[in-house]
């Protein structure tokens, strides 16, 4: 019995992308060792240094168009990335974030000078990126949200507050949703790009103590009459911003999904090599027919899960994604994933609680899956809304 073995379908499969996953795996194994992995958990953040590491590996740049220095290449190079830092236990370090949603909201709505000012930067590592959305009374409500954005001449004027930001301990530039018509509701709201070391007003919170993800730097942000010129509009016209969240919200839901796929899939490696090792009442574990059930059940679960990932990527690929199956993929599989994880952990018995086992940390890392990106619960809303 392999653990897990589905095999690739054929848009996921090219002399290209097994030599760019070669690679990767490649980096982690030299620059994400264990010992890292507990620096980073210990002090809370990854080190400027693996980024920059990062950008000359050309990972940052995966996705970012060529004319801003990126490789220009398809989600189907993110999507692995993601799936390898699962694997080798590696998602504190926030590679989908960066690249894959906010550099997103660069080269689809700032201006062709301002891309070409920002996004090199974020290539070589340079330039770190973070998305502000989240308030401490407005999570997956962003209509609630209270930070404004006042126009003063040739800059707005943006008062607020953000919590739960990551990368918002070292982000260098940050995407931030405000309202510029707090009467409009969703047609109120707007994007600004601030670039934090040029405006005043922007101070950060303490870096925040959470369950898991130890390693991923999540703040608190505060905009004190910080002015941003009134070119860092994304899109140039104000009461955009809530259509731009939702056309970028099934790819970072499929962003989510594949960082959950990922772990869960290091999961059941950790596991099965576990159980046919640990031997109890004279024999191995794998052995007892409980193990062998709850192992059939999270490889069945595991395998769905993929199944329909691969499904939903071709889609986004083609152009057809829509909220509603973005939405699925992203309830189906973190819950799969929180599944997956427990009945395995349960499988490691004592030795499962203990930190010095990478089952614990996912199990902990895991449980934000299903908040963050919209809860289960605003999924499934999302999901009704189909039918």
């Amino acid at each position: 019995m392999a653990a897990f073995d589905l095999p690739r379908p054929s848009f996921m499969c090219s002399d290209e992308v097994s030599i760019f996953e070669a690679m990767v795996d490649r980096f982690f194994d030299e620059h994400a060792d264990a010992a890292a992995r507990q620096r980073w958990r210990d002090q809370g953040f990854v080190e400027r240094e693996f980024w920059r590491k990062a950008g000359e590996a050309g990972i940052l740049g995966v996705s970012i168009p060529e004319k801003y220095g990126g490789s220009g290449l398809d989600f189907r190079y993110d999507a692995l990335v993601m799936e390898r830092q699962g694997i080798k236990h590696a998602l504190n370090f926030a590679f989908s974030l960066h690249t894959s949603v906010v550099a997103s909201y660069i080269y689809n709505y700032a201006t062709d000078e301002q891309c070409r000012r920002w996004l090199p930067g974020a290539v070589s590592g340079e330039t770190l990126l973070a998305v502000a959305m989240t308030e401490p009374g407005a999570g997956s409500d962003l209509q609630g949200m209270r930070t404004t954005a006042r126009r003063e001449g040739d800059h707005y004027v943006i008062n607020g507050q953000k919590t739960f930001i990551s990368n918002g301990y070292a982000c260098d530039l940050v995407v931030v949703a405000a309202k510029t018509d707090p009467a409009a509701g969703a047609r109120g709201i707007s994007l600004f790009a601030v670039e934090v070391d040029k405006v005043e007003g922007f101070e950060r919170g303490r870096l925040l103590k959470k369950l898991g993800q130890e390693g991923r730097d999540t703040t608190e942000l505060f905009f004190n009459n910080m002015r941003v010129p009134a070119e860092n509009l994304l899109g140039g016209v104000e009461g955009q911003g809530f259509r731009m969240l939702m056309e970028q919200l099934p790819k970072e839901r499929l962003v989510i999904a594949w960082q959950a796929m990922g772990m869960m899939e290091a999961a059941l490696e950790e596991t099965v090599a576990y159980v046919k090792e640990r031997k109890a009442f004279g024999k191995a574990l794998f052995d007892q027919q409980n193990t062998q059930f709850k192992l059939a059940e999270c490889k069945t679960r595991a395998t769905v899960a993929k199944t329909f990932l691969y499904h939903c990527t071709q889609q986004l690929l083609e152009g057809k994604l829509d909220a509603a199956t973005a939405s699925m993929a992203k309830l189906f599989v973190t819950e799969a994933q929180a599944f997956v994880i427990d009945e395995c952990l349960q499988l490691f018995g004592g030795y499962g609680y203990m930190l010095e086992y990478p089952i614990a940390e996912m199990y902990k890392d895991a449980r934000a899956f299903r908040i963050y990106g919209g809860t289960s619960e605003i999924m499934k809303l999302l999901i009704a809304r189909s039918i």
